[in-house]
Order: C-alpha cells, then structure tokens, then sequence
C-alpha cells in the first residue's frame, strides 16, 4: 500500500493547474512556484500513521495553509523593504507618482469589493481582519461553527485577492 506522502505528491501532479489558481488568488505571482514546491515539501514530511482518509481534502488543506503562510511571509518581507526604504531614503522618500496611482487603484477595487460581500462573510472578515477578533470567538458570537467562519473567510480572502489581481 503507497504512503501517504506518495499518494499526495501524484495528487499535486495530477491537481496542478487548480493547485496554482488557487496560489495565484492567495501569494504573489512570482512566488506561486515556490508555493507550490513549498507544498510538495509539506506532503513530504507526511507520516503514514494515522492513514488519511480523505487525501484530496487533505491536499488542499495542506495547499491552503502552505498559500496563508506563504501570504503572511510576503506581507512581512513587503513590511521590512517599506522600513528599509524609510530609512535609506529618509521620511522625505515620496513614492513615484505612478505606483502611487496603482496603489490608490487597487485599494480601491479591493475596498469595493470587501464592501460588496454578502452577509455574513463581509462581517466575519470584518471582525477577523479589521477588529483582530479570533476566528474561535467570531464562531461563539455568531453561533456557527468555526469551519463555517474558516469558509466565509476563505471565500472572502478569494473575492478580494480576485479584486487586487483586476488591471
């Protein structure tokens, strides 16, 4: 019987192209192949004890945590290079105007879209992304369960991430 891990690295083989439309809606474009080898990295280090049951799910949850670390190490490399660029350039640095342009564009259409969701995934992201309220505690205010409000923000996080990727 094949192990876990070999089963989930032909599943990425053979779930490729939704595995990189997935990426490309939750990291950087030029980071989507270090995502998905990220991934392949992940499945390997699998163990075969307890057997999973379910290995596409399974696939695309480890897909999913890969892509939200992924986002998270992006947002901080973005936050030290805006640092960096402070201090080298000093507090007088004043951003070309047409990556000022874009940056105002994009934050617009992902405002609008954020302002668009339907209830009840615009006020889970709301209270998640904007008042830091934990996913656990949303569940409890909300009565529903934590994997719904793990769905409403997956969905969310996709509308807006589709909202940023429009030129």
């Amino acid at each position: 019987m094949p192990s876990n891990a070999a089963v989930l690295s032909r599943l990425i083989a053979t779930e490729q192209r939704p595995l990189r439309r997935m990426f490309a809606r939750m990291v950087d474009r030029e980071n989507l192949e270090d995502t998905l080898q990220m991934l392949w990295l992940r499945v390997q280090r699998v163990e075969d004890h307890p057997p999973i049951n379910d290995k596409l799910a399974f696939l695309y949850y480890l897909a999913r945590n890969v892509a939200l670390d992924q986002g998270r190490a992006e947002a901080r490399r973005k936050r030290l290079n805006a640092e960096i660029e402070s201090i080298v350039w000093g507090a007088d640095y004043v951003p070309p105007i047409d990556e000022v342009v874009i940056a105002k564009d994009e934050l617009a259409r992902v405002l609008a879209a954020a302002e668009a969701m339907p209830e009840p995934t615009r006020t889970i992201f709301f209270l998640n992304r904007i008042e830091n309220v934990p996913q656990r505690d949303i569940a409890v205010r909300l009565g529903v369960s934590r994997t719904t409000v793990e769905k409403h923000m997956g969905r969310a996080l996709a509308t807006l991430g589709d909202a940023l990727a429009e030129r």
